[in-house]
């Protein structure tokens, strides 16, 4: 209970607690294609502050890597949908029962039976893909969600006539996302017991937005108004995001830098 004395934990906890609800408002406002992938912002800047206020090695490829997930962010918010393609309940309520997306719905659930029940309890401590899978799944339900519950209390707080409905799904979705994020911090935390957290936390980053970029494909048809330049660019930018991420998780405890190098190729000349 120490930490509960300590500022900078108090400090931490706020900034992450404001961090949250930013990332919700952020989902109501601008299209989800944007707001995932631009998640992976706090990676860099979390190094970066952790070298300096806790004095932890940031080395080289590090540093590439914030320089990498950076650049690419610039990239897909340049390249990103500029409108939402859904913004009012009515809309999410019809995108909710389009029969595609039912259908996606009803694949990822047998999915997540399949490997809740059968895969994880014989396969899940060996393979990191088993864990990560499910959160990953689960991410379908977890962003779609937070976007509902963003559109539905809009009609809920301005007493529309549709509110009744707006608020029977808002509780439908808000039981939807504690399910899921129930579920997903205990396939975390497993996986977490099992392997090493920098390997996970990169691998886990690029599957989840993958899939939950795919989830919101589907309901909210972002990318609908996106051109093929467009598309390319947020695929790159994603890519690059993806890699510098992986620079900074995989690689954060590999003692590499360039004087060291500088020094080794002196004595080999």
């Amino acid at each position: 209970t120490s930490y509960l004395t300590d500022i900078v934990w108090w400090a931490g906890t706020i900034a992450m607690a404001v961090g949250q609800i930013g990332n919700f408002l952020a989902y109501t406002a601008v299209p989800t294609v944007l707001v995932t992938p631009l998640g992976a912002l706090g990676v860099p800047f979390g190094s970066i502050l952790a070298s300096y206020l806790l004095k932890e090695k940031l080395n080289i490829l590090g540093k590439l890597g914030c320089l990498l997930s950076c650049a690419g962010s610039v990239v897909l918010i340049i390249h990103s949908p500029k409108s939402e393609s859904v913004t009012t309940q009515a809309e999410l309520e019809e995108k909710l029962t389009n029969p595609v997306f039912v259908g996606y719905l009803c694949i990822v659930l047998l999915m997540l039976l399949l490997l809740i029940f059968w895969i994880a309890p014989a396969h899940g401590p060996t393979n990191i893909m088993v864990y990560i899978s499910i959160c990953s799944l689960l991410g379908s339900f977890t962003v779609p969600s937070t976007k509902g519950i963003g559109l539905a209390a809009q009609d809920i707080l301005h007493n529309n006539p549709s509110s009744q409905r707006a608020l029977c799904l808002c509780l439908v979705l808000l039981a939807v996302l504690g399910c899921s994020i129930i579920v997903q911090f205990r396939y975390i935390n497993k996986a977490l017991e099992c392997f090493d957290s920098s390997v996970f936390g990169a691998i886990y980053y690029v599957v989840f937005t993958t899939l939950v970029l795919l989830a919101s494909a589907i309901l909210f048809r972002e990318w609908s108004n996106v051109g093929l330049v467009d598309f390319l660019g947020m695929a790159c930018g994603f890519t690059t995001v993806s890699v510098g991420i992986v620079l900074i998780q995989v690689f954060k405890e590999f003692n590499f830098n360039l004087g060291e190098m500088n020094k080794s190729n002196m004595k080999t000349d």
